[in-house]
Protein backbone atom coordinates (compact mmCIF):
# COMPACT_ATOMS: atom_id res chain seq x y z
CA UNK A 1 0.00 0.00 0.00
CA UNK A 2 2.79 2.45 0.82
CA UNK A 3 4.12 2.12 -2.75
CA UNK A 4 0.73 2.38 -4.47
CA UNK A 5 0.24 6.14 -4.14
CA UNK A 6 3.70 7.23 -5.33
CA UNK A 7 3.60 4.64 -8.12
CA UNK A 8 0.20 5.88 -9.29
CA UNK A 9 1.06 9.59 -9.14
CA UNK A 10 4.52 9.14 -10.71
CA UNK A 11 3.14 6.99 -13.52
CA UNK A 12 0.45 9.56 -14.31
CA UNK A 13 2.80 12.56 -14.01
CA UNK A 14 5.70 11.15 -16.02
CA UNK A 15 3.29 9.80 -18.63
CA UNK A 16 1.45 13.10 -18.98
CA UNK A 17 4.73 15.01 -19.20
CA UNK A 18 6.06 12.70 -21.90
CA UNK A 19 2.74 12.81 -23.72
CA UNK A 20 2.48 16.59 -23.60
CA UNK A 21 5.98 17.04 -24.99
CA UNK A 22 5.49 14.33 -27.60
CA UNK A 23 2.21 15.90 -28.74
CA UNK A 24 3.86 19.30 -28.96
CA UNK A 25 6.84 17.93 -30.86
CA UNK A 26 4.80 15.89 -33.35
CA UNK A 27 1.79 18.18 -33.81
CA UNK A 28 2.14 21.73 -32.52
CA UNK A 29 5.65 22.55 -33.70
CA UNK A 30 5.10 21.42 -37.31
CA UNK A 31 1.80 23.32 -37.37
CA UNK A 32 3.57 26.51 -36.26
CA UNK A 33 5.53 26.48 -39.51
CA UNK A 34 2.47 25.82 -41.69
CA UNK A 35 0.52 28.93 -40.72
CA UNK A 36 1.23 32.59 -41.49
CA UNK A 37 3.92 34.22 -39.36
CA UNK A 38 1.42 36.45 -37.50
CA UNK A 39 -0.72 33.47 -36.54
CA UNK A 40 2.35 31.48 -35.56
CA UNK A 41 3.71 34.17 -33.24
CA UNK A 42 0.33 35.09 -31.74
CA UNK A 43 -0.54 31.46 -31.07
CA UNK A 44 2.89 30.71 -29.61
CA UNK A 45 2.59 33.57 -27.10
CA UNK A 46 -0.92 32.52 -26.09
CA UNK A 47 0.22 28.93 -25.70
CA UNK A 48 2.99 30.15 -23.37
CA UNK A 49 0.37 31.97 -21.31
CA UNK A 50 -1.73 28.83 -20.93
CA UNK A 51 0.85 26.13 -20.38
CA UNK A 52 3.55 27.73 -18.25
CA UNK A 53 1.99 26.93 -14.86
CA UNK A 54 0.59 23.52 -15.74
CA UNK A 55 3.79 22.28 -17.39
CA UNK A 56 5.96 23.53 -14.52
CA UNK A 57 3.71 21.78 -12.02
CA UNK A 58 3.77 18.59 -14.08
CA UNK A 59 7.57 18.72 -14.28
CA UNK A 60 7.81 19.24 -10.51
CA UNK A 61 5.53 16.27 -9.78
CA UNK A 62 7.52 14.19 -12.31
CA UNK A 63 10.70 15.02 -10.40
CA UNK A 64 9.38 14.47 -6.87
CA UNK A 65 7.18 11.38 -7.15
CA UNK A 66 9.76 9.02 -8.70
CA UNK A 67 12.06 10.00 -5.81
CA UNK A 68 9.25 9.21 -3.38
CA UNK A 69 8.81 5.83 -5.12
CA UNK A 70 12.56 5.23 -4.87
CA UNK A 71 12.45 5.99 -1.15
CA UNK A 72 9.59 3.60 -0.37
CA UNK A 73 11.36 0.90 -2.43
CA UNK A 74 14.83 1.64 -1.09
CA UNK A 75 15.60 -2.06 -0.54
CA UNK A 76 15.41 -2.81 -4.26
CA UNK A 77 18.46 -1.17 -5.80
CA UNK A 78 17.35 -1.47 -9.41
CA UNK A 79 14.05 0.25 -8.60
CA UNK A 80 15.87 3.02 -6.75
CA UNK A 81 18.33 3.48 -9.61
CA UNK A 82 15.66 3.55 -12.33
CA UNK A 83 13.39 5.85 -10.32
CA UNK A 84 16.20 8.31 -9.65
CA UNK A 85 17.11 8.26 -13.35
CA UNK A 86 13.46 8.91 -14.20
CA UNK A 87 13.40 11.87 -11.83
CA UNK A 88 16.66 13.11 -13.35
CA UNK A 89 15.15 13.06 -16.83
CA UNK A 90 12.25 15.21 -15.62
CA UNK A 91 14.82 17.54 -14.06
CA UNK A 92 16.62 17.71 -17.42
CA UNK A 93 13.30 18.66 -19.05
CA UNK A 94 12.81 21.38 -16.45
CA UNK A 95 16.34 22.76 -16.77
CA UNK A 96 16.28 22.75 -20.57
CA UNK A 97 12.92 24.49 -20.48
CA UNK A 98 14.06 27.09 -17.95
CA UNK A 99 17.46 27.88 -19.46
CA UNK A 100 16.82 27.06 -23.13
CA UNK A 101 13.19 27.55 -24.13
CA UNK A 102 12.06 30.21 -21.65
CA UNK A 103 14.68 32.84 -22.61
CA UNK A 104 13.66 32.44 -26.25
CA UNK A 105 9.99 32.62 -25.23
CA UNK A 106 10.69 35.91 -23.48
CA UNK A 107 12.24 37.27 -26.68
CA UNK A 108 9.28 36.11 -28.74
CA UNK A 109 6.92 38.01 -26.42
CA UNK A 110 8.75 41.24 -27.31
CA UNK A 111 8.54 40.76 -31.08
CA UNK A 112 6.02 42.40 -33.33
CA UNK A 113 3.79 39.75 -34.88
CA UNK A 114 4.00 41.49 -38.24
CA UNK A 115 7.66 42.57 -38.11
CA UNK A 116 9.75 40.08 -36.10
CA UNK A 117 13.54 40.48 -36.22
CA UNK A 118 15.29 39.33 -39.40
CA UNK A 119 16.79 36.30 -37.63
CA UNK A 120 13.53 35.20 -35.97
CA UNK A 121 13.58 31.76 -37.60
CA UNK A 122 17.07 31.12 -36.21
CA UNK A 123 15.68 31.64 -32.70
CA UNK A 124 12.75 29.37 -33.41
CA UNK A 125 15.00 26.62 -34.75
CA UNK A 126 17.12 26.91 -31.58
CA UNK A 127 13.88 26.66 -29.54
CA UNK A 128 12.99 23.54 -31.56
CA UNK A 129 16.35 21.98 -30.66
CA UNK A 130 15.76 22.60 -26.97
CA UNK A 131 12.25 21.25 -27.35
CA UNK A 132 13.61 18.04 -28.89
CA UNK A 133 16.01 17.55 -25.96
CA UNK A 134 13.36 18.11 -23.30
CA UNK A 135 10.87 15.92 -25.15
CA UNK A 136 13.32 13.03 -25.40
CA UNK A 137 14.25 13.47 -21.73
CA UNK A 138 10.58 13.34 -20.67
CA UNK A 139 9.88 10.26 -22.79
CA UNK A 140 12.97 8.48 -21.46
CA UNK A 141 11.94 9.46 -17.92
CA UNK A 142 8.53 7.87 -18.41
CA UNK A 143 10.04 4.70 -19.86
CA UNK A 144 12.50 4.50 -16.97
CA UNK A 145 9.74 4.87 -14.40
CA UNK A 146 7.54 2.25 -16.04
CA UNK A 147 10.59 -0.04 -16.12
CA UNK A 148 11.14 0.61 -12.41
CA UNK A 149 7.59 -0.44 -11.63
CA UNK A 150 8.01 -3.63 -13.65
CA UNK A 151 11.29 -4.43 -11.92
CA UNK A 152 9.50 -3.94 -8.61
CA UNK A 153 6.71 -6.29 -9.73
CA UNK A 154 9.25 -8.92 -10.78
CA UNK A 155 11.06 -8.51 -7.49
CA UNK A 156 7.81 -9.05 -5.56
CA UNK A 157 6.97 -12.07 -7.68
CA UNK A 158 10.36 -13.77 -7.37
CA UNK A 159 11.25 -12.79 -3.84
CA UNK A 160 8.56 -12.69 -1.19
CA UNK A 161 9.13 -9.93 1.38
CA UNK A 162 11.18 -10.98 4.34
CA UNK A 163 9.81 -10.58 7.82
CA UNK A 164 11.65 -9.75 10.99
Amino acid sequence: MKTTVPKFIATIATGLLAGAFLYGFLNLVPTFYEVPQEVHLRFRVQLMNHNSTSMQALMAVSIITPLWYAFVNRRVRAVVFLSILSSSMALVSLLVTRFGNVPINMLIRSWSETQPPADWLDYLHRWDSYNLVRSIAAIVGFILFVTATHVKSLNNYNYPPHTK
